[in-house]
């Protein structure tokens, strides 16, 4: 149901938008009318946001649970990390960057796995998600428990979706920095865009969550989706290396799931987009070539499947949002 607030929302963003969009934004406007997961919708395109509704939810200004999108943020710290010098490349191993972290019993080979393998999702690790999930979570230690996992595949060779694969990657992030990630999350993203990030989750260890429950509000989705979509630019400052941003939207494997590409924590369309995606329909969404920035925030509670909901937004965004280009 399209409330008060909701039409004062769109009504400002159709005045703003150039003319030549408004018929096409009134479209997107009818389309997420009858998506009822749907909590926001934002759309930048250059320096301008030419859609902004919040039909449902929150609002934009109040922290949403982005889910899995915490995956993409992980990866862009880590970026941060090797250009800093505090890894040596993505090559290093765990062995090199965070001894610490293998358990006495780590499965045979763990050590040699690289921080590579953790960004792509390609560990070899027995999955954390999915139907492990739940017993992942309530072990005494998500470190240990998920590299005593038995080697499913050979490290660096098939994308395997695991929470528990980019949870080590943030934990060894704070041990090559001696910070923690909400530290690194804030002093590196969180001021030069000007975006509050809030203390989420942590392990029994005091590792914060590396892959899932970060919280922002919609408009800080929105200024991560530009620094992406800008080779890592943001007010004119390069925040992240525009070689990490290039090397990050380059497949290196493919979801068995929605058959999307995977980069350094990006999920890559066939049609040029760039994607953060969490449960639920959480999106944050950069398509360099067409100038554009997208943030999506749905209800966190409900699945977003490849062959449902999240399939209605990439037909969104592959049909009337690209059209906007």
């Amino acid at each position: 149901m399209i409330t008060r607030r909701s039409f004062l929302i769109a009504s400002t963003a159709t005045v703003s938008a150039p003319f030549i969009a408004r018929g096409q934004t009134q479209e997107i406007g009818e389309r997420i009318g009858r998506l009822p997961q749907l909590h926001s919708l934002q759309i930048q395109r250059g320096e301008d946001v030419i859609f902004a509704q919040a039909p449902r939810g929150p609002g934009l200004d109040r922290p949403a649970n982005i889910k899995s999108c915490s995956k993409s943020i992980v990866a862009l710290l880590l970026g941060t990390a090797i250009d800093k010098q505090e890894i040596t490349s993505v090559e290093a191993t765990l062995q090199d960057v965070a001894p610490r972290l293998l358990p006495p019993n780590a499965t045979p080979g763990s050590e040699k796995i690289t921080m590579e393998d953790l960004v792509t999702l390609r560990a070899g690790l027995e999955r954390t998600s999915g139907s492990n999930y739940g017993a992942w979570i309530n072990s005494p230690n998500w470190i240990a428990d998920a590299l005593t996992r038995p080697m499913v595949a050979e490290p660096g060779q098939r994308m395997l979706y695991s929470t528990g694969s980019t949870h080590i990657l943030g934990a060894a992030l704070t041990e090559a920095t001696g910070q923690s990630l909400l530290t690194l999350a804030r002093a590196r993203l969180g001021t030069p865009l000007g975006i509050e990030i809030p203390a989420w989750t942590q392990d029994p260890q005091g590792y914060y969550l590396g892959g899932n429950e970060m919280a922002l509000t919609p408009r800080s989705m929105l200024k991560i989706a530009v620094l992406l979509r800008d080779k890592g630019v943001f007010a004119s400052n390069q925040v992240i290396p525009e070689s990490w941003v290039a090397a990050s939207t380059k497949a290196y494997g493919r979801s068995q799931f929605s058959g999307l590409g995977y980069g350094y924590g990006w999920f890559l369309s066939p049609s040029g987009y760039a994607l953060a995606r969490g449960y639920g329909g959480q999106i944050i969404a950069a398509h360099h070539g067409r100038n554009l920035a997208i943030a999506i925030t749905s209800d966190p509670t409900r699945p977003a499947r490849s062959a449902g909901y999240f399939g209605d937004l990439i037909r969104l965004l592959d049909g009337p949002v690209l059209n906007l280009a």
